[in-house]
């Protein structure tokens, strides 16, 4: 999966929930998968929590031009876009749509053939491990469960959106938390965290696998190329991602604008155990934020008045995996990060971010070179960084989680 993030040009981001992203395509990609989890919720639930619920629904889900069901259960409205939830905002309150699309940003130096830092790898997608399914997107785009459906396609002016239920919000732990990650910035586990490599989500059981460039760069944009598993998850409350994170303001949590893209399973949140694309953003000279989505797709962007810092720009870009520990039976969990397994299975079996680059202020790509690496518990989930000139910078990531040296 191709993705790129960037301020008046494409910039890479993925999909949360529902989000202030000003959507002129929408799309949650999904791969045929047998659940492992039994995701129906059983709970007796009083009439006064149903009528919060579907008051809250009301508000989030438009009155769709035409609605689309999709083999995989979800229901697709098709939203005009000017009745897009992300115009509920306050902030955007005033806002005009952007309808030309930024210059995207192209390579400025040429890869250099010297100072390899670990061995070629082929450019092809990974065959498939014990874990499951891995994709890559090279240009063409996946194809959506819901487009399997006939041929219907949501009309010209309108946003396809995928239809919140009361089963999805029943699934988060309040009405308050659905659609919302869990973040404990004050945590042990985000002291520890080196300061020049910090992260929005750290604590609250929160564990990474990441790359990072500096925290003293004008970013205005990053780049990468994942490929796409589908990682097991052990209970429904933990999630298993891997993305980029485009950051800026005072790492402490205080004040900190994040904006985050990439691939997810959420059980909690989706209700089966499928890989979706997702996007989520922070937020406590005008420049949008565009996502873009293999070679030439852009998806949408985030205006510039949702945000303090990275309504100029980025200082500090990570990419890489996470995944929630909640400790089930007062052990490690088991959900898996990557393809499941540690970065040293290498090429086929581990997953993989490839051909990391950056956007300048004049809007050119260039590949990172020089990233640090984190992660907090190398014997559940580790990373490990390489370059060369076919893949550039890259790294490979992930792990089963428990295990005898992760008890």
């Amino acid at each position: 999966m191709g993705i790129l993030v960037g301020r008046k040009r494409a910039l890479l981001l993925y999909y949360y929930y529902v989000v202030p992203l000003l959507l002129f395509l929408f799309f949650v990609q999904t791969f045929s998968l047998v659940s492992a989890l039994n995701y129906t919720t059983k709970q007796q639930v009083s009439s006064l929590r149903l009528d919060r619920i579907r008051r809250h629904l009301d508000k989030i889900n438009k009155p769709p031009v035409i609605t689309i069901p999709s083999p995989d259960g979800d229901i697709i409205d098709c939203v005009h876009k000017r009745k897009q939830p992300a115009l509920d905002h306050p902030l955007l309150k005033n806002h005009k749509i952007q309808k030309v699309a930024p210059e995207m940003p192209k390579f400025k130096k040429k890869r250099e053939e010297n100072d390899e830092m670990g061995s070629s790898s082929s450019s092809s997608s990974s065959s498939s491990s014990n874990s499951g399914s891995s994709n890559e997107v090279k240009g063409a785009m996946l194809m959506q469960m819901w487009h399997t459906n006939g041929t219907r396609r949501c009309p010209k002016g309108t946003v396809p959106i995928r239809r919140s239920t009361t089963h999805d919000v029943l699934r988060a732990k309040s009405l308050f938390d659905f659609g919302k990650k869990q973040r404990n910035t004050n945590s042990l586990l985000h002291r520890r965290r080196r300061e020049d490599a910090p992260d929005v989500v750290s604590g609250n059981g929160h564990e990474h696998a990441i790359a990072y460039t500096g925290s003293s760069e004008e970013v205005y944009g990053a780049k990468a190329t994942i490929n796409v598993w589908d990682p097991s998850i052990e209970v429904v409350n933990e999630f298993s991602l891997s993305q980029i994170w485009v950051l800026s303001g005072s790492f402490d949590g205080s004040d900190l604008n994040s904006i985050e893209a990439g691939w997810q399973v959420s059980p909690e949140l989706y209700g089966d155990s499928r890989p979706r694309l997702f996007t989520y953003w922070t937020d406590p000279k005008l420049g949008n934020w565009w996502m873009g989505f293999g070679d030439n797709t852009l998806v949408g962007y985030w205006p510039a008045e949702l945000f303090t810092h990275l309504a100029d720009h980025a200082t500090m870009v990570e990419w890489g995996g996470e995944v929630v520990n909640s400790r089930p039976n007062g052990e490690h969990t088991s959900t898996q990060m990557g393809s499941g397994h540690f970065a040293e299975d290498g090429f086929g079996k581990a997953s993989y971010f490839r051909n990391l680059e950056v956007v300048d202020s004049d809007n050119s790509l260039s590949s990172v070179r020089g990233i640090s690496t984190l992660a907090e518990n190398t014997n559940c989930y580790n990373i490990k960084s390489f370059y060369n000139d076919q893949w550039g910078t890259y790294f490979y990531y992930g792990g089963p989680g428990k295990n005898p040296q992760c008890p």
